[in-house]
């Protein structure tokens, strides 16, 4: 069987990554005093006196198509708030409100009212308020819908977490993930047709209880706030990373100068098993392409780890794992799989 890669499957990260660049090398103007960039990575932030407002945007992806062939909608907006939410949380700042923009072809009620459940649910487990939104009836441009939002956080400014004081040493901590969460799916999507499966289907190998390959990759992402901003109040966090689009090859976004290894990383749920088996997908393309069972990581000074886990296990419906180490060079290496991005 030939070996399936994202790219092939339509989404090229490295391609994305230039077009980003083509965007954003168009955008030059930046306002000064109250509301001045203040920089950021996994959201940005702005001036506001002693504080810094904190946005950040994202969307579901394809994962809705499997939403919409399960006619199952009251989970996609759990991962719209989680997409965002645990981006904010990455400067250290605590989420405070979310609108959210929902592009649909046939603006059904009974689809948009199940939306607007997981929507609630989400924003519950985060501790913000939707203050509003837009929903825009476009059956020329969209086939199906597509939701994405918007959060604003706060953080002092004296409080931020930039990873600048990530240093050689200091140990990376992993939080498991609910399973895929809202990245990949159009590469998985491409597996399940490729093989002939359906989402109907009972998942394979006795796992996951009887559910259905739909229901499984159904799973809402978790959501990492209540855990992280606990920790936030005792230890002083060194860098704080959203495992998402491009797997682990997020971790770098934190400090460019130093080397992320990961010596022991979670094992990945069986979903990643499976994807990787019927997709016939080396490690390499999984590590950067999926969060292979780790969602988000936390690094910490050596001396911090007891307080740090102990912390995280109190609040966190997730499991907690010393995953590796920074070391001397760049980017991010998993010795076990001698994978290096």
């Amino acid at each position: 069987m030939k070996k399936m890669t994202y790219a092939e499957s339509g989404v090229d990260i490295e391609k994305e990554e230039r077009a980003i660049k083509g965007l954003l090398s168009s955008i030059t103007s930046k306002r000064k005093g109250i509301g001045k960039p203040l920089g950021g990575h996994y959201a940005g932030m702005i001036e506001f006196g002693e504080y810094a407002l904190v946005l950040c945007t994202d969307g579901v992806g394809s994962k809705v198509k499997i939403a919409s062939k399960l006619r199952k909608w009251d989970t996609v907006g759990i991962d719209c708030i989680a997409m965002n939410v645990n981006d904010a949380i990455c400067v250290g700042a605590e989420p405070l409100a979310f609108v959210d923009y929902l592009a649909i072809d046939d603006p059904k009620p009974e689809v948009t009212k199940e939306i607007g459940k997981g929507l609630e649910t989400g924003a519950k487990q985060s501790n913000i308020s939707i203050i509003g939104g837009e929903t825009a009836s476009l059956p020329e441009v969209v086939n199906g819908f597509d939701l994405a939002g918007t959060c604003l956080a706060y953080v002092k400014k004296t409080d931020i977490i930039t990873g600048e004081n990530i240093v050689e040493g200091d140990v990376i901590i992993g939080l498991s993930s609910s399973g895929i969460h809202s990245n990949g799916y159009t590469l998985v999507r491409k597996v399940i047709e490729n093989n002939d499966l359906s989402y109907s289907d009972t998942f394979p190998d006795g796992f996951y209880s009887g559910k259905t390959i739909g229901e499984v990759l159904l799973t809402p992402t978790q959501i990492y706030v209540k855990e992280i901003l606990a920790l936030l109040k005792k230890v002083k966090v060194h860098g704080l990373a959203h495992i998402t689009g491009g797997g682990l090859r997020n971790l770098p976004r934190l400090n460019k100068n130093v080397k992320f290894v990961i010596e022991d990383p979670i094992k990945p749920q069986p979903i990643f098993t499976f994807i990787q088996k019927y997709g016939n997908i080396d490690d390499e393309e999984m590590y950067q392409t999926f969060n292979m069972g780790m969602g988000f990581a936390v690094i910490v000074s050596e001396k911090d780890v007891g307080k740090t886990t102990a912390i995280l296990e109190k609040y966190s419906d997730s499991k907690v794992k010393v995953v590796g180490r920074i070391e001397k060079g760049k980017g991010v290496e998993v010795s076990p799989m001698d994978i290096k991005f």
